[in-house]
C-alpha cells in the first residue's frame, strides 16, 4: 500500500511502472524545438473530422492507441482508463474513449490533469484493484479558444502574457512492467494569489507549483539536486521566471533543475518566431512533452529521477465575469528509473 509521508504526500511501495507511453501533436507543435519527439503528428487541425471537438477526441484516442500498441497489447488488456481534458464535461475524453469499452474515470484538473490522472491510476494499481491502467489527456487550440476566450473568427488581440493552447495529447500505461517506476506523488492544494487575468495563467499557477514542489521536497527530505529535472506543466516563460523567485522565499533553489513544458514546446524563449508569446499551455502540452521527451530520457538512462508537476488554473469564463479570481493547483508525480 502507499506509504503516507505528510498530508497529500506519499510513496508508492508497490511496483508500479510505466509500461509504455504515446504522444500526438499538431502541426504547429511539430515545428517547435521538440517536433521530433512526438510519436505522431496531426497535420490538419480537424484531423479529418467535422468539428474541432471531434478532432480532440481523436487526438486522445490515437495517443491511447499508441501506448497500447507499443506495449504489444490490445484494449482488452487494460483494466482502467483515467482521462480528462479542458472541455466542459470532459467531452473530448468521454467521446474519444467511449468506443474502447474500458472502465473509465473522468477527471478534471485543468492543465494539471496529466499528473492527476497518473496519480489516480497509480493509486488504483497500488491497491491491487487493477493490473494495467491508462492515463490520457489532451487539449486543442481551437476548442480551448472557443470555450475560454473568444471565437476564433472574432480576431481578438492576444496580450503579451498570453500562451498558446497546444493541440496535443499524451497517454501513459502503468503496470508491473517497464524500466520507469512511479515512486511517489504529491496531491496539490488550491492556491489563489488574487489574479483575475485569464491571459496571464503563468502568474496565476506559479504559486501552486511552488507550494507543491516545496511540500514534496520537505516531506521526503530531498533537495532539488537529488533530481535530474523538476518539470512544471505549462507555466510558460512568465510563470517560469516567477516560480524560482517564489521558492527563493523558502530557501529552495530549483534554477539548475527546472524545466517547463510550456516554455519548451514552442520557441517562446528564443525569439518567439512561432508567435506564441509566453509559450504553450493546455493539458495536452505537459502530457505530450512528458511522453515525447522526459519519459524517453528516463528509459534511455539519460535521467534517473524526475519530478513532474503539472499545473492547472481551476476557473471558468463565467466565474471570472462574476468578479472572481483564478485558483490554481499543481499535482506532482515522482518518476524514477529502475
Amino acid at each position: 500500500m502507499a506509504e503516507f509521508i505528510a498530508p497529500g504526500v506519499f510513496r508508492l511501495t508497490g511496483d508500479i511502472r510505466v509500461e509504455s507511453y504515446g504522444s500526438v501533436a499538431g502541426k504547429k507543435e511539430s515545428e517547435g524545438p521538440l517536433g521530433d519527439c512526438f510519436d505522431e503528428i496531426a497535420e490538419d487541425s480537424h484531423l479529418g473530422c467535422e468539428t474541432w471537438e471531434q478532432a480532440e477526441s481523436l487526438l486522445q484516442r490515437r495517443a491511447a492507441g499508441i501506448a497500447v500498441t507499443k506495449a504489444g497489447l490490445t484494449k482488452e488488456d487494460v483494466d482502467l482508463v483515467c482521462a480528462g481534458d479542458l472541455n466542459n464535461q470532459c467531452i473530448a475524453s468521454a467521446y474519444g474513449l467511449r468506443e474502447l469499452g474500458i472502465p473509465y474515470i473522468g477527471l478534471y484538473g485543468a492543465c494539471s490533469t496529466m499528473a492527476e490522472s497518473i496519480l489516480t491510476a497509480a493509486l488504483f494499481a497500488e491497491t491491487g484493484a487493477v493490473r494495467r491502467t491508462l492515463s490520457v489527456t489532451s487539449s486543442h487550440f481551437s476548442t480551448a479558444e472557443r470555450q475560454f476566450r473568444f471565437p476564433l473568427s472574432y480576431g481578438g488581440q492576444r496580450t503579451p502574457t498570453s500562451q498558446w493552447t497546444c493541440t496535443a495529447a499524451g497517454a501513459v500505461m502503468l503496470s508491473g512492467s517497464g524500466g520507469i517506476k512511479v515512486a511517489g506523488g504529491c496531491i496539490g492544494v488550491i492556491a489563489d494569489m488574487g489574479i483575475n487575468d485569464m491571459t496571464n495563467m503563468g502568474s496565476a499557477m506559479a504559486p501552486a507549483a511552488a507550494e507543491t514542489i516545496r511540500r514534496y521536497l520537505t516531506a521526503t527530505g530531498t533537495s532539488p539536486e537529488d533530481y535530474d529535472h523538476i518539470v512544471t506543466g505549462d507555466l510558460g516563460t512568465v510563470g517560469s521566471e516567477l516560480l524560482p523567485q517564489v521558492l527563493d522565499t523558502v530557501g529552495i533553489d530549483i534554477r539548475s533543475r527546472h524545466r517547463d513544458c510550456g516554455a519548451m514546446i514552442f520557441d517562446a524563449a528564443d525569439g518567439d518566431t512561432q508567435d506564441t508569446h509566453c509559450g504553450g499551455s493546455g493539458c495536452g502540452c505537459s502530457a505530450a512533452v512528458l511522453c515525447g521527451h522526459f519519459l524517453p530520457l528516463l528509459e534511455t538512462g539519460q535521467a534517473e529521477n524526475i519530478l513532474f508537476a503539472a499545473t492547472g488554473a481551476l476557473m471558468s469564463p463565467l466565474i471570472l465575469q462574476q468578479g472572481e479570481t483564478i485558483p490554481s493547483i499543481a499535482h506532482l508525480v515522482h518518476f524514477r528509473r529502475v
